[in-house]
């Protein structure tokens, strides 16, 4: 499943082509079939969530070491495009996972990771607490604190928009345990366990789109943790997290174009059998040309998060840049790509006994988090100009 860490850049091996026909065949039969209900209770996929663990889809990136099945980069942006295509909420468990466990996978002792990530193979999830209240993009802000107190660090404060919140068995956590260091330089990374004392959820979210994915705040009252569950070494949490959103911006991408694409092929599977005049309204030139314009674009953000991952499995130098610009490119792309497709199937497209709309409603999300895209172009600008 791993294929060859040093792929081509513009051509999927064997490996990458025969995982995607394995993942497509698990969606159609068990995750595709859910996913209007799942939309329309608001409730976990956990048909989706089942299959994906007894398949070693839900956490493919883990490393053979830790028991994982070692998925490069780019096999693993597959796994997500493709689950998103039939659903977006159940592509955020793998997604979440690899967030959730990046900066232990960057920066954490073996010890630590031979604690946590072969759990995470098994299927208990993981889940990311950077953003607060008032510090969601300008991260730096962050007023959760972490008080070393002998053997233990003392947690207290909240994080927000936290997607697993309550699902996820572990959390890393960025909080300021040294206030006097200057903006962002005092924040430290940890691993907080569901059932630590002092930890609890707010309510659930409830939100426009990705309605199957729980959203909820982290709320930190006197947790005692371990200091041994800090990730690496003290102050460098925030340097870890953005190194982590570089590559996890990447999956994002790969989410956008999962779900552009199950649009473009429920609109075009529409237009070629609806009749209007005596003909298929694909026949139509103006339809034609929205559905080029749709494919072209499409194609376009998934070569560069296909590049993008590339330079995530190398962790390049400029992963930087094309982390953000496949984030920003593939989810505007999703946001029109799904709007076309609403407007394709007409006053059809408009109700929910047609998937389209559900689609646009969950591409909104990929343009907001991991990074909003006017930060992601902030992002690009400073690696341009230097």
């Amino acid at each position: 499943m791993a294929g060859n860490t040093d792929f081509d850049l513009f051509r999927t091996s064997d490996d990458h082509e025969e995982l995607r026909a394995a993942i497509r065949d698990l969606v159609e039969a068990k995750i595709t079939p859910h996913a209007a209900d799942v939309d329309e209770q608001a409730r976990y996929p956990q048909e989706a969530h089942d299959a994906l663990v007894a398949a070693d889809f839900h956490a493919p990136h883990v490393g053979e070491e830790y028991d994982g099945v070692g998925a490069d980069a780019l096999a693993t942006c597959i796994v997500i495009e493709e689950v998103a295509r039939g659903c977006a909420s159940s592509s955020l468990i793998p997604a979440v996972n690899k967030l959730g466990s990046m900066p232990l996978i960057l920066g954490g002792s073996e010890d630590l990771k031979q604690r946590y990530l072969p759990r995470l193979a098994k299927g208990e999830g993981f889940s990311y607490g950077l953003s607060e209240a008032n510090a969601g993009s300008d991260t730096a802000s962050m007023k959760t604190r972490a008080v070393r107190d002998g053997d233990h660090y003392v947690l207290n404060g909240q994080k927000s928009w936290i997607t697993g919140a309550g699902v996820s068995e572990f959390y890393t956590v960025l909080a300021v345990t040294d206030p006097e260091a200057g903006r962002g330089k005092g924040v430290s990374a940890f691993i907080v366990e569901k059932g630590d004392e002092g930890f609890t959820f707010g309510e659930k979210e409830r939100k426009l789109g990705i309605k199957g994915s729980p959203t909820r705040e982290l709320l930190f009252d006197d947790v005692r943790l371990p200091a041994d569950r800090m990730i690496g070494e003290p102050g460098t949490g925030l340097a870890l997290a953005l190194r982590t959103l570089d590559h996890t911006r990447v999956t994002i991408g790969a989410q956008a174009v999962g779900i552009a694409q199950g649009a473009l092929d429920f609109a075009v599977s529409y237009i070629l059998e609806r009749q209007q005049f005596g003909k298929a309204i694909a026949d139509f030139q103006g339809i034609q040309f929205m559905v080029a314009d749709m494919a072209m674009k499409l194609e376009a953000a998934r070569q560069m998060v296909y590049v993008a991952a590339a330079k995530s499995e190398r962790d390049d130098a400029d992963l930087g840049f094309f982390g953000a610009a496949a984030k920003c490119l593939a989810s505007d792309v999703a946001m029109e790509v799904t709007t076309d497709a609403v407007q394709l199937l007409g006053g059809y497209g408009y109700t929910q006994d047609f998937p389209v709309e559900r689609m646009m409603r969950d591409a909104k999300i990929t343009q907001i988090y991991e990074g909003t895209n006017q930060v992601q172009r902030v992002v690009m600008a400073r690696k341009v100009l230097g």
